[in-house]
């Protein structure tokens, strides 16, 4: 995966990244730094503890407080703007919120995604955009297979199902509005359970178990058989970065067939040795920090997939896009950072200790 070659094209360019508070987009406005983009995040005020603010990003790039149910709001960041790129992470990410705000997740993250599209349209931006969802937009049907890009979408939780509605939504403003050889040249991206430094979130196993480890408590595990596909999240934005720039070169060339070609959907997961269970992650994760964890009740309303898993051949023939670590470097390199921040240090150490971990993943170390 030649990263040094295919994403020089950011360097200088205006990218607009929405949910860069959260934990996924804070990486990727990091990424983009680095890369030398002028980036500008629309997102809701950041939590505390949080990547961004560990990475003081509210100091380095433009940040705006804005909400994507407002539709004025985003036209008027996207008028004042202009972006050439849109990586499109702002979301309500959790399941088990989902249940508790199913109208919230809803609004958020189907109406939200056309909102944005919306006012793209309107202000006639030319601008590659990469839409993000999630594995879990497909209709899981329990058997015990990887689901392919053209497997039907949909969700049995609010969640899942409103990150489906978000790729039909995708699907149908490109067909109707942004078709191939257009000035917009729009793909959406499907990844698997991402881990790494710096997520806080609530209800995520790798969260939990470093608030607990940290606390000396034995870490709480809801569901310990249930497989995912987990990968460090820096494979994923890759792929979203790699995606973006071969969408916009052929959207440069006007070339409708090439174009069509990076316009789909993606799919970015691990190689499938990384398809592994929660009690195996904790299990790895207590190797480099010990301690304990424990089965704790989940609520029997609360319906999750007990298996997911992402084929991820369309990424490798299309886009020349590989994973490059695998579980156990994941799991490592997770730790690590978490084991650096609880250590304190001077101003700035969080930022390049993360640079660090960028430029292993980009050189292959």
């Amino acid at each position: 995966m030649p990263f040094a070659d295919d994403l020089r094209l950011y360097a200088g360019k205006r990218v607009l990244v929405t949910g860069h508070t959260g934990f996924k987009g804070a990486w990727l406005c990091e990424w983009l730094l680095g890369l030398g983009a002028d980036v500008l995040g629309l997102a809701l005020p950041a939590p505390k503890p949080s990547l961004f603010f560990a990475l003081e990003l509210e100091r380095r790039m433009k940040h705006c407080i804005e909400d994507i149910r407002h539709p004025a709001e985003v036209e008027e960041a996207i008028r004042d703007w202009q972006p050439e790129f849109i990586f499109h992470l702002a979301a309500q990410a959790l399941v088990r919120v989902s249940y508790r705000e199913p109208v919230q997740t809803f609004a958020t993250n189907a109406l939200g995604t056309a909102h944005l599209l919306e006012a793209v349209r309107m202000a006639k931006i030319p601008c590659t955009i990469v839409a993000v969802t999630t594995d879990k937009c497909y209709a899981n049907d329990g058997r015990a297979r990887s689901f392919t890009e053209n497997d039907p979408l949909g969700g049995h939780d609010p969640y899942s199902a409103s990150k489906a509605a978000a790729e039909i939504v995708v699907a149908s403003y490109r067909d109707s509005f942004f078709a191939q050889g257009a000035d917009v040249a729009l793909a959406s991206a499907r990844a698997g359970n991402v881990i790494g430094g710096g997520d806080w979130a609530e209800d995520r196993i790798v969260p939990d178990a470093i608030r607990a480890l940290s606390a000396g408590n034995p870490v709480p595990v809801r569901n310990p058989g249930f497989t995912r596909p987990w990968q460090h999240v820096l494979e994923p934005l890759g792929g979203y970065l790699l995606l973006g720039a071969k969408l916009e070169e052929a959207r440069k060339k006007k070339a409708a067939t090439e174009t069509a070609r990076y316009a789909q959907a993606f799919n970015f997961g691990p190689e499938p040795d990384a398809n592994r269970t929660v009690r195996e992650v904790v299990e790895e994760i207590l190797r480099h920090w010990p301690g304990s964890w424990k089965q704790v009740h989940q609520e029997k309303h609360l319906k999750e997939a007990p298996l997911l898993s992402l084929a991820v051949d369309k990424a490798k023939a299309v886009l020349d896009w590989d994973p490059r670590w695998n579980f156990a470097r994941t799991v490592t390199e997770t730790v690590a950072w978490y084991r650096e921040h609880s250590a304190g240090g001077k101003s700035g150490a969080m930022i390049d200790f993360t640079q660090k971990q960028i430029e292993a993943y980009c050189s292959g170390d």
